[in-house]
């Protein structure tokens, strides 16, 4: 593939080692794909506040962020997929029927990351950005993404059918699960971008390791799977590279970037 324009990474398990840095390796690779004109962007979950310190070091022209709910743009937001305050709050209500009123819950805005954590997530991940702690009584937020913590298939499934108007998808490492408004991915996002930016589908190479990232591989012109990406996205992807703690993005850029 010799017409890339643009690098996608999401962050978690891919461009971020499992210590939550970004190898310096990789960071020369997107320097150098830079002075050859490659945009470079981040497509995560995370939402934009959780995402800061990773965001303010590479700089990306490109930001998707609350699994696709959220894009930016050269520092513009171009796309917002919002749920009303009534909306978030029949959310949280229905997480909380489902699960149990001490379910926990996080809830991404514009600008912040609420969540009702048990345990502060800084003591897990120093990388975690700035997080409002709330018991989301009387919560009055226009809200991109719900996460919710859900130990029960039965439970998944129902919520899931409560919340029928929500994309879901769970997260391979634990038993979280995101809704974000119907039909809102990583992919829809991509869509948006390519119609900013003025460039297709098939000139961007993409990287991902969990099964938000399986409609983006799918969608880009190369799906590109982390080594320790969980086996649906390596039976998907054009292409499986070393892992994300074996600099496996950098040493991929670097001999891609020589034969262009």
């Amino acid at each position: 593939m010799k017409n890339c324009k643009l690098l996608l990474f999401d962050l978690d398990g891919t461009l971020l080692r499992s210590d939550k840095t970004i190898s310096q390796a990789t960071l020369r690779t997107l320097q150098e794909a830079r002075k050859k004109g490659i945009l470079i962007g981040v497509s995560t979950s995370r939402s934009e506040q959780n995402a800061l310190s990773f965001i303010e070091e590479l700089q990306p022209d490109v930001l998707i962020a609350s699994g696709g709910a959220l894009v930016k743009y050269n520092g513009e937001y171009i796309y917002k997929a919002e749920f009303s305050k009534k909306e978030t709050r029949q959310m949280i209500a229905a997480a909380r029927e489902v699960c149990g009123m001490d379910c926990e819950i996080t809830i991404d805005t514009i600008h912040s990351h609420y969540w009702n954590y048990k345990i502060d997530p800084k003591k897990q991940d120093q990388s975690w950005g700035d997080s409002i702690y709330t018991d989301f009584k009387d919560f009055e937020e226009i809200c991109l993404k719900m996460c919710v913590e859900i130990f029960k298939d039965s439970q998944a499934k129902r919520l899931r059918e409560m919340l029928h108007d929500c994309d879901c998808i769970r997260f391979s490492d634990g038993y979280w699960y995101k809704f974000t408004k119907k039909d809102v991915t990583k992919e829809k996002a991509i869509m948006e971008v390519c119609s900013a930016c003025g460039i297709k589908t098939e000139e961007i190479i993409a990287f991902g390791d969990d099964y938000a990232d399986i409609g983006m591989l799918k969608l880009c012109g190369k799906g590109i799977a982390m080594g320790n990406a969980i086996n649906e996205v390596q039976e998907i992807a054009d292409l499986v590279i070393g892992s994300n703690d074996e600099d496996g993005i950098a040493e991929y850029l670097k001999d891609y970037l020589n034969r262009l």
